[in-house]
């Protein structure tokens, strides 16, 4: 059986900050094949890594992440003393040491997330994904070899096919929603599937029995290594 790919949700947000340098860098000591982060862009047009839409529930400040500058969101303490890093610095860290999972939160960063993965220069590789599935083609506009994810929450009604039409590498599917019928399905279509957020062992177990490629954690090191 092929080894299941151990993917740090957010870094590895089950030990420090989600999204920050800090998580990214230990996903990067437990190991993990890639690190997953959340991409949205700042009042003056930076890519930063930020799950919300707002910097309420994530740090000591207040208001939506479009309508602050950089340098107000760098003033925010993320916790432990972290700051919410830029796309950039993320890329920077970890993009020589694993893979990069991009998860573009909003229209209209395709462009300029391509644009910031081809300034770094990395060697390692980057998927885009995103529930957002039009945007994965603008992705593909700008970059045409990019590998796409086309991340489900709700599973529409002939999922493989409605998948098929953005030509993805990859599709990442809820891991309770997740059946072995359906990820034998994709595999026909030479799709890679991986499953989030499995953070018990039960839950990976499960995932990794119906012969998913990938889970996403924020305990990542729970993940078998073989």
């Amino acid at each position: 059986m092929p080894r299941v790919l151990r993917i740090g949700h957010r870094g590895a947000a089950g030990h420090a900050p989600e999204n920050t340098l800090a998580a990214v860098r230990q996903g990067i000591e437990l190991g993990v094949d890639f690190v997953e982060i959340d991409v949205r862009r700042t009042a003056d047009g930076v890519l930063v890594a930020l799950h919300d839409a707002t910097v309420n529930r994530t740090t000591n400040g207040r208001g939506r992440v479009e309508a602050l500058s950089l340098g107000e969101v760098r003033n925010l303490d993320a916790g432990n003393g972290e700051r919410i890093p830029t796309v950039e610095e993320v890329l920077q860290m970890a993009g020589r040491r694993t893979g990069l999972m991009l998860e573009l939160k909003v229209d209209g960063l395709a462009h300029l997330a391509v644009q910031t993965v081809q300034k770094v220069q990395l060697d390692t590789p980057v998927i885009y994904a995103s529930f957002l599935h039009k945007e994965l083609t603008h992705v593909r506009v700008v970059e045409t070899e990019a590998a796409l994810m086309v991340l489900f929450d709700r599973l529409p009604r002939a999922a493989v096919p409605y998948a098929m039409q953005y030509q993805p590498e990859y599709v990442g599917l809820r891991h309770d929603r997740a059946t072995g019928p359906l990820v034998d399905a994709f595999h026909r279509e030479n799709v890679k599937v991986w499953v989030y957020t499995a953070n018990s062992l039960a839950d990976i177990a499960r995932a990794i029995s119906i012969g998913v490629d990938g889970v996403i954690s924020n305990f990542p090191e729970r993940i078998p290594s073989r």
